[in-house]
């Protein structure tokens, strides 16, 4: 049976295009200080997740609402289940954006909102695909679970929920990253180091950074013992000598404020942003003996200042088919009761945790820290590219884009990775500009239009 896919995506574009806009705009930013029992990851994503199930069982669909911590869309019957699992919840913002984050806009083609590429808009383009198997009747032989989270961007507590009551997937894939797949992910290990508090001194505060997995775009720190003067009269130096904006001005009483402006990156690829909190130290080490020998702000320019691939901070490390290791020191807090840094590393096979935390411990014995890890640590996924899944989802890619298809490994992490046979599948297409995480997040309407006609024949293939 022949399907023109691209002709059945025409006729639901602009009902696609609709429910997204209304996805879209619900803020689903995790917020655990608005947590209840009703929401256990905040309103926000919770009413993402009930807004798309509300969709889905208008359109006939059985659903199922996990704890509002995740939900599952059910079509199709048979012995195997092929799962796809996407997300409803998004990373905060900030104030750089030149729009409204969560009022949708299209401008030369390309939809501009937070989630409009991860992950609303390519998980309800995939959901659209289904939707199309679903109307045009076509025979199946397997069972669709198509699963969405609601805190993808922090610590999978919703699919984690979810897997402790429900079934797994036989097989599956998550259309949260790019084209032509995503068949390798590296292992996502953070840490937490503690130092001790700040007590009396020159350094009063010190914060940057929003999540583990991104690159802080502003830092802020507030000093004593040096005057606005003698701070201001570096600043210009250091702004030409570096990729950052930092500013100084009075404080209350005899302190100083300095802020830092850098550039947000996804921590996946630490490498295209600029950390405003370690620009901070650095620029900190130069106003005073005291801030120079301080072992917070020390540690941070000797190991973490543009350290992208843990050499400094002494990871380093090479896989043939992963690629490097990378860190990123993506939250910092220094406040009377305590300081902090996390460190948030993409670990190719090769390398164990254990042997980084062991790294790690002997410059906490230095700096005078003690380390923790996240309980959402994972190692490295890998789905060979003689697996039927990667040779069936590599040709539908091929056919439809008329561009070769290959393997590729991440230092992302995506709910593909939950799958033994797990793989991610777009949406983004090979050498577009990557905007997730980072102010002004859009997404072409032609990579929605082209990857819901894609994963409606996939899907298909993989079920049929």
């Amino acid at each position: 049976m022949e399907i023109n896919w691209k002709a059945e995506v025409d006729k639901r574009f602009d009902d696609y295009l609709e429910d997204l806009t209304t996805l879209l705009r619900v803020k689903s930013v995790r917020d655990d200080d608005a947590a209840t029992e009703d929401a256990p990851v905040g309103p926000g994503p919770k009413e993402a997740l009930e807004t798309f199930l509300s969709m889905a069982e208008r359109d006939g669909f059985t659903t199922k609402n996990v704890a509002n911590l995740a939900g599952r869309v059910e079509f199709g019957q048979g012995d195997e289940t092929l799962g796809v699992l996407g997300h409803v919840d998004v990373v905060p913002v900030d104030d750089a954006w030149d729009t409204d984050p969560f009022e949708p806009v299209i401008k030369d083609g390309k939809l501009y909102a937070r989630g409009s590429s991860d992950d609303k808009g390519p998980m309800l383009a995939c959901y659209y695909a289904l939707k199309i198997i679903k109307e045009l009747e076509l025979p199946v032989s397997k069972q669709v679970h198509f699963i969405v989270g609601t805190d993808e961007e922090s610590d999978w507590k919703g699919v984690t929920r979810y897997f402790e009551t429900e079934p797994m997937p036989d097989f599956g894939f998550s259309p949260d990253a790019e084209f032509p797949i995503i068949n390798g992910e590296k292992g996502l290990f953070t840490m937490l180091l503690h130092f001790p508090a700040l007590g009396e001194g020159a350094l009063k505060s010190f914060a940057g950074g929003q999540r583990d997995n991104m690159v802080p775009g502003d830092a802020e720190a507030v000093i004593t013992g040096v005057s606005v003067e003698d701070a201001s009269a570096k600043v210009e130096a250091f702004n030409s000598a570096n990729p950052v904006k930092l500013s100084v001005k009075a404080g209350e009483g005899e302190e100083v404020i300095v802020h830092v402006e850098g550039k947000v990156s996804h921590g996946a690829q630490p490498q295209n942003g600029h950390n405003a909190a370690t620009y901070l130290a650095v620029f900190l080490r130069q106003l005073s003996d005291e801030l120079a020998n301080h072992p917070y702000l020390t540690f941070i320019e000797e190991h973490l200042h543009v350290d992208h691939y843990g050499e400094k901070l002494g990871v380093k490390h090479h896989d043939d088919v992963m690629g490097d290791l990378t860190s990123n020191a993506g939250v910092f807090k220094a406040e009377e009761d305590g300081q902090m840094i996390s460190v948030n590393c993409r670990v190719p096979r090769g390398i164990t945790f254990d042997e980084i935390n062991a790294v790690v411990d002997k410059h906490g014995e230095k700096y005078g820290f003690t380390r923790t890890n996240s309980s959402h640590n994972q190692e490295p996924h890998y789905c060979p590219p003689t697996d039927p899944l990667v040779t069936t989802l590599l040709d539908v890619w091929e056919e439809h884009s008329g561009q070769p298809g290959h393997e590729q490994v991440i230092g992302g992490g995506t709910y593909g990775r939950l799958f033994e046979r797990g793989v991610a599948y777009g949406a983004a297409l090979p050498g577009a500009v990557d905007t997730m995480h980072q102010p002004n997040e859009f997404e072409p309407l032609e990579t929605l239009r082209l990857s819901m006609e894609i994963y409606a024949d996939a899907i298909y293939r993989l079920i049929k």
